[in-house]
């Protein structure tokens, strides 16, 4: 072989002394595209994940009117390069693009989530794609969907050991799958580190196993999650597992001990059968509704056909032992004990709760067990009845963003009455008709109304143009409304917060929105199943380093409603506690802020009782009498009807002014804060669909009070969420404090966990 290729050397030089200079600069442009190729050829995985559970297909899971995550993962195997990863909707009125730039050096793996608000409407499709600094696609994914729910329905997200371990749901009678409740399985490398973005899921289920794998930035927005209203259900695989989770052994309420065997003999299938027919105990989140809606201090009726109930043993099951971790007691309550032994216990975190197994669920016996759906279901307190309604209409509501949009929005735009109207359109015609024929008839020119009837044209767009601007012209508005959430004794959030901000623009123009504050996400309106889609115009939002920076277009005359959910540490500006002695209740506030505080409630069993102002650095201590006060019922009724026309009116473009309109109050803010209790008085249908968490009637149903205080003109933040110089400004503020009860304080009929 030696001669040989010595001859093809040979034979290849001579060759190429014959070439002409063309050919010279045909192997240079081959040797360019060979680079080139070689260059495309080069692997760049860009995998999109959009809702809960997503495994890169159509199937992630999202709920209406709550956040979800959308994450991505980016692969690059070739030259590095800066790129912008762009998220947006593809519906018609979707309205809101994402920015988010990266770099991408060679040999690199990025991974990153952020919560995105599914304001367009069930059936929704997305768009992402990967862009090069020349503004070049480098990747797309086009027409992602997702498994849309319905607004009450229950999701599980999971952190399971193994696929084979992932929680299981019964299935619902009837057809409609949006309201079969679900589960989503979670993965810790795209597990989100905002706490927004898990807002949508009713609980989680973690194994301790893949706790371990959680980043710091992670267990921060779970620990989050939990304490903002969240139930997180802990499984241990091993006791080493959780002890080398600073975090999470922070949140546990037992000591584990060593590993023995229970027998079974019927202690979870007592637990199964015991489940609530019709109302949970404990709700966190948006309330399971049913047929039969309860006030505070109310005993549900439990229906006769409940499907707990009816769940029949598994002889299977009932022989067998199960191993389980010995448990000691340090807060909480148990669920379920198999003789001395906890199975299952329960404890408060500030809103939320945690729940730990003393055995692993992914293990045999509890694996094979043919139950083991209506356990997690019972586990989660979905009442039995949600699994028979597969045949209920879920559609319709009204959104609690019109409620916040009828207090802020500016006064100076004023709706034409439905009478002028019809009283201008009846003009019009009678002008380019009747009139316009009579007077030509009578000076004898008929031909001139090719002339005159543009001229009517022009006229009466004249008078609409100023009509227009007699009830819409004036100087652009800005206002904010922060609806904040006070979490003290927690190291990794104290405020959590939902501003509402209205816009007004005398001009079209572009207007930029940098909120100063972490973990921030922005959307437009959300206008509810009868809208189907996303208020508030263009929005185009950058995320940056720990903050957001967004561009919104808002058109002239017009007002503009916006949403910014955020989270972040901070001193609670006010301090509270209660006490219950001898039927009485006693409150004690403080504000700790710099400005006063114009009107403070405190709400707590089936009463709202009223503080006063009370001045900047002051305190104010107070005893109510059972009888003081005003009932919870008479307070969401008088207040539910304005509510449902304001909506309503806020989407009509003509008709009385005032009408769509909320005075900002404290009485309005105190309502919407208890929307929950108002759910089954306008019958069968929604009411209105609210974010999970802006809902403060939970932590009424567990024997809590809630602290309201209004604060007018203040705001927690120095400086103002909008960049856009404008005339005028107004900011507000409104904290929210839940207090748990005093041990011992918890009425007899509230002191089942579960």
């Amino acid at each position: 072989s030696g001669p040989y290729t010595l001859m093809e050397n040979r034979c290849h030089h001579r060759r190429e002394r014959t070439l002409p200079r063309s050919g010279v600069w045909a192997g240079a442009v081959f040797a360019a595209l060979s680079l080139g190729l070689s260059i495309v050829r080069a692997d760049l995985q860009f995998d999109v994940f959009v809702g809960y559970g997503s495994g890169g297909a159509n199937d992630g899971i999202v709920r209406e009117g709550a956040w979800f995550p959308v994450a991505c993962e980016i692969f690059n195997d070739g030259p590095g390069f800066d790129a912008v990863f762009e998220f947006s909707s593809q519906q018609i009125g979707g309205g809101q693009a994402f920015r988010l730039p990266i770099e991408l050096p060679s040999n690199t793996r990025k991974r990153f989530s952020f919560p995105v608000f599914p304001g367009v409407g069930r059936y929704a499709s997305w768009h992402a794609r990967l862009i090069d600094g020349r503004r070049r696609v480098v990747a797309e994914r086009q027409d992602l969907r997702t498994d849309d729910l319905a607004w009450e329905t229950p999701v599980l997200g999971a952190l399971p050991r193994s696929f084979a371990g992932l929680p299981a749901l019964p299935k619902m009678e009837g057809p409609r799958k949006e309201l079969q409740p679900r589960v989503a399985r979670l993965s810790a490398e795209l597990f989100p580190d905002n706490p927004i973005a898990i807002e949508g899921l009713t609980a989680i289920y973690l194994n301790s196993e893949q706790a371990l794998q959680l980043r710091p930035p992670q267990a921060a927005a779970l620990v989050a999650w939990v304490r903002g209203g969240g139930h997180l259900i802990v499984a241990p695989e091993q006791v080493q597992d959780i002890l080398s989770t600073p975090w999470l052994q922070e949140m546990m309420p037992v000591e584990f001990g060593a590993l023995g065997t229970n027998q079974v003999a019927g202690v979870w299938q007592s637990f199964v059968n015991s489940g609530p027919a019709d109302k949970s105990p404990f709700e966190s989140w948006t309330p399971f509704l049913t047929s039969q809606q309860t006030l505070p201090g109310n005993v549900a009726v439990r229906n006769a056909a409940n499907p707990y109930a009816g769940v029949r043993p598994d002889p299977a099951f009932e022989g067998t032992d199960c191993a389980a971790f010995r448990t000691r007691l340090l807060e909480g309550a148990p669920l379920f004990r198999s003789g001395e032994m906890a199975m299952a216990v329960t404890a408060e975190r500030e809103r939320g709760r945690v729940t730990v197994l003393a055995f692993s669920p992914e293990r045999e016996p509890f694996k094979s067990w043919e139950n083991r759906e209506w356990f997690w279901a019972r586990l989660l307190g979905i009442p039995g009845e949600v699994f028979q309604q597969g045949n209920r209409n879920t559609y319709g509501g009204w959104s609690i963003d019109g409620v916040f949009g009828a207090m802020i929005d500016s006064r100076q735009v004023h709706k034409l009455p439905v009478e002028w109207l019809l009283l201008l359109l009846i003009v019009y015609l009678v002008v380019i008709g009747p009139l316009d024929h009579w007077w030509l008839k009578k000076i004898n020119r008929q031909i001139l109304t090719w002339v005159t009837f543009p001229i009517y044209v022009v006229l009466f767009s004249l008078l609409i143009y100023w009509i227009g601007y007699k009830l819409r012209a004036g100087e652009s508005e800005w206002t904010e409304l922060h609806v904040v959430d006070l979490l003290p004794g927690s190291a990794e959030v104290g405020l959590r917060g939902r501003t509402y901000a209205s816009l007004y623009s005398s001009v079209p123009a572009d207007y930029e929105l940098s909120p100063r504050v972490g973990n921030a996400s922005l959307r437009g309106e959300f206008l509810g199943a009868w809208g189907g889609r996303q208020s508030g115009g263009k929005i185009e939002t950058t995320l940056l380093e720990g903050r957001i920076r967004a561009l919104v277009e808002v058109p002239v005359w017009t007002s503009q409603l916006y949403a910014m959910d955020w989270e972040q540490p901070g001193e609670p500006p006010i301090e509270a506690s209660f006490q219950l002695e001898g039927g009485a209740l006693r409150v004690s506030v403080a504000n700790r802020s710099n400005r006063p505080l114009a009107t403070v409630h405190i709400v707590h069993g089936e009463r709202v009782f009223a503080l006063g102002e009370i001045a900047a650095g002051g305190r104010r201590a107070l005893t109510f009498r059972p009888d003081d006060g005003e009932p919870i019922n008479g307070l969401v009724r008088n207040h539910l009807s304005y509510f449902t026309s304001a909506a309503q009116a806020r989407r009509q473009a003509f008709g009385n002014t005032d009408s769509g309109r909320i005075e900002l109050g404290a009485d309005n803010l105190l309502a919407a804060s208890l929307i929950g209790l108002g759910e089954g008085i306008s019958g069968p249908q929604r009411g209105f669909v609210y974010p999970p968490g802006l809902d403060l009637s939970p932590v009424l149903d567990r024997g809590g009070a809630v602290v309201l205080a209004w604060q007018p003109d203040g705001s927690p933040f120095p400086e103002s969420f909008l960049s856009s110089d404008v005339p005028l400004r107004a900011r507000h503020s409104y904290y929210r404090l839940a207090l748990a009860p005093a041990a011992g304080q918890l009425p007899e009929t509230q002191r089942n966990p579960l």
